[in-house]
């Protein structure tokens, strides 16, 4: 029973936050998982099956509000759900040490990139929507889905920031589309592959489901609720923190 209300409280705090800023679950859950007795293997399985729930919980509350474009939610699908089934295919031949260092030098550069540019993501500014930005940018998140499918953290916040950046979403409309496209339907993918190729702890996913949804609900209600200026300072804290970790995770 206390590993069972650790495992929730964890789960809340860790998807709440994760749904606020865009991302970085993975920066509390996934050690927690090993912290608590798992293996890396197993920690990984259990904790991508259990990070769909927050893309659930984040969904009940983002579709009440008007923020879709069902092509462009169409395009994300089509972009990064391959690259996702991809990523956890493979990630039993990468190096786990190397990839997670490479991912936090990663982190690091878009939350300092979005410190340094205070208006980025404030307001919304279309761009990059002829064919040839669809190409580059749906390049770019097939890769974002990749790492997506075969890390453990952070790559939610790749995705905001380049929904930012190159589409020119506010940071709002690009953690809703991240939280929905991304949490469920990318990590969705990757939970699949992971439970036909890895074991899962199956008796954990319980009160990690249910901290979750809670959590993934009550981080979305709080970004609505704030908008994109209180987002953009989540983002940048917590895309800064993730890189940190992740370095310090692959250095050991």
């Amino acid at each position: 029973m206390p590993v069972y209300l650790a495992l929730v409280l964890v789960a809340v705090i860790a998807n709440a936050l994760a749904a606020f800023s865009g991302g970085g679950a993975g920066l509390l859950q996934f050690p927690a998982l090993i912290f608590l007795g798992l293996p890396f293997s197993i920690a990984l399985a259990t904790h991508k099956v259990a990070t769909v729930a927050l893309g659930v919980g984040s969904t009940a509350r983002y579709m009440k509000e008007r923020l879709f474009d069902k092509r462009f939610a169409l395009f994300m699908l089509a972009t990064g759900v391959p690259g996702a089934i991809l990523g956890a295919n493979l990630i039993v031949k990468v190096n786990d040490q190397i990839a997670q260092i490479a991912l936090g030098i990663f982190m690091l550069i878009p939350g300092i990139y979005s410190m340094c540019k205070p208006k980025l993501g404030t307001v919304e500014t279309v761009k990059n929507r002829s064919t040839k930005g669809y190409v580059i940018g749906g390049l770019v998140l097939f890769v974002i889905g990749f790492l997506n499918g075969s890390l453990t953290s952070g790559t939610g916040l790749l995705v905001t920031l380049w929904l930012v950046r190159w589409f020119g979403f506010e940071y709002k409309k690009a953690v809703a589309y991240t939280m929905v496209l991304t949490g469920f339907f990318w990590n969705a993918a990757g939970a699949i592959t992971m439970i036909l190729i890895s074991e899962v702890k199956w008796d954990w996913l319980v009160p990690l489901l249910f901290g979750a949804l809670a959590g993934g609900y009550a981080g979305a209600h709080i970004a609505i609720k704030q908008g994109s200026g209180w987002i953009k300072r989540g983002f940048e804290l917590v895309t800064i923190a993730v890189g940190l970790m992740l370095i310090a995770r692959g250095l050991r």
